[in-house]
């Protein structure tokens, strides 16, 4: 029952507003007008005032005709840079790119447009569904900043269906890791690198050294690591006091997180005394990890519902987060749904007509289940 047109149409409009994290004001007043039009009220917080953003999280609550729990479906609004000027090209093969100079942006509003379009056709057809809680968050690609501060008291769900993750629509990720990130501050002394070097104490070779040992790529079933910035040095003639480094760790248990943690400081400790260096530490874990076992009903129905459909129906877990990651630490039982958005963060980031259809169309078949 769903209208490819219209789809393909609130997409195309979608992706030509601006919407980078903490600037999602287009997108967001393109949804809450949306919505009002079909006859959702949709309320914004003060998102955009507690992290620095012009925007605050969209939510709505639409009554159920039937006698069920509620369930929650959200998607973000910001986008990923270079998002400037976005422009959605339909190609002959169904193909949906952008220009080639900029981000799509179906990361996430091919999460938004499938949501949209459900609750568009339950609203025409007065199909009977069961409560439904709507969150469209801002700031999720800095690490669920936008659904870090909602007001939780707010929410009447337990259990959600985040649409946002890529692959083929029919799969979805149903756990996913703690995201920790650090910065090790290397401190030597400086000198003359050519008549006093003897005096100085070099930061850098330091900092290269620990680099060298800091375990990088998949360090151990479950955790992936990576140091990905090294910065210091003034001159050429300078012995650099200072380098940082700047890495971060993603593990499916979130106490395997703080052992490779550990592991990262033992080894900058031990190599800035080798050089008689000093070492800073700095950490923040951005989100924690979950895991939603198959007995979930949350699972039970997404397989039930893709089985009829014809879809995989897979649950499968995934190293990227999301705003489902904060979520679960608010007891909300959720996984991530793939709308088909590929290569996303690049500006090869596509999607197709066939995939965006076939996603609103299993936003509406969940929205319309019944069972526990």
């Amino acid at each position: 029952m769903v209208n490819t047109e219209r789809i393909i149409r609130n997409f195309t409009n979608m992706v030509a507003l601006d919407s980078p994290s903490f600037d999602e004001r287009l997108v967001c007043n393109y949804i809450k007008d949306y919505l009002k039009g079909i006859g959702i009220d949709a309320n914004e917080d003060n998102a955009g005032e507690k992290i620095g953003g012009t925007t605050g999280n969209l939510i709505a609550f639409v009554d159920g005709t039937v006698d069920a729990e509620p369930i929650l479906f959200s998607s973000h609004m910001d986008t990923v840079e270079p998002s400037h000027g976005k422009k959605a090209v339909i190609h002959d093969d169904g193909t949906i790119t952008s220009a080639g100079d900029t981000v799509l942006g179906s990361d996430d509003l091919a999460g938004v447009v499938s949501i949209l379009e459900a609750l568009t056709v339950i609203k025409e057809n007065n199909l009977p569904h069961r409560p439904l809680e709507l969150v469209f968050t801002v700031s999720e690609e800095t690490h669920g900043g936008g659904v870090s501060v909602l007001d939780y008291k707010k929410l009447k769900s337990k259990q959600a269906y985040v649409f946002d993750l890529d692959g083929e629509v029919g799969t979805a990720a149903s756990s996913a890791p703690t995201i920790l990130t650090y910065t090790v501050k290397f401190i030597g002394k400086s000198a003359h690198a050519g008549f006093a070097s003897h005096l100085g104490v070099h930061a850098i070779k330091a900092a290269a050294e620990a680099v060298c040992q800091i375990p990088c790529g998949s360090v151990r079933d479950g955790v992936n690591a990576n140091v990905g910035i090294i910065e210091g040095g003034k001159a050429t003639n300078i012995v650099p006091d200072l380098c940082t480094i700047t890495g971060e760790i993603r593990a499916f248990d979130d106490a395997q997180s703080d052992v490779e943690y550990q592991n990262v400081v033992d080894i900058c400790t031990g190599v800035a005394e080798k050089y008689g260096a000093k070492v800073e530490f700095e950490y923040a874990k951005h989100i924690r990890a979950f895991n939603v076992e198959d007995s979930n009903p949350v699972v039970k129905r997404f397989k039930e519902v893709c089985g009829k459909m014809g879809l995989s129906g897979e649950c499968v877990p995934t190293f990227g987060g999301s705003d489902n990651n904060v979520l679960a630490e608010y007891g909300i039982d959720g996984i991530v749904v793939s709308t088909a958005m590929n290569n996303c963060h690049s500006v090869d980031e596509y999607t197709t007509v066939e995939s965006l259809t076939k996603a609103a169309e299993l936003a509406l078949k969940l929205m319309l289940t019944t069972e526990p």
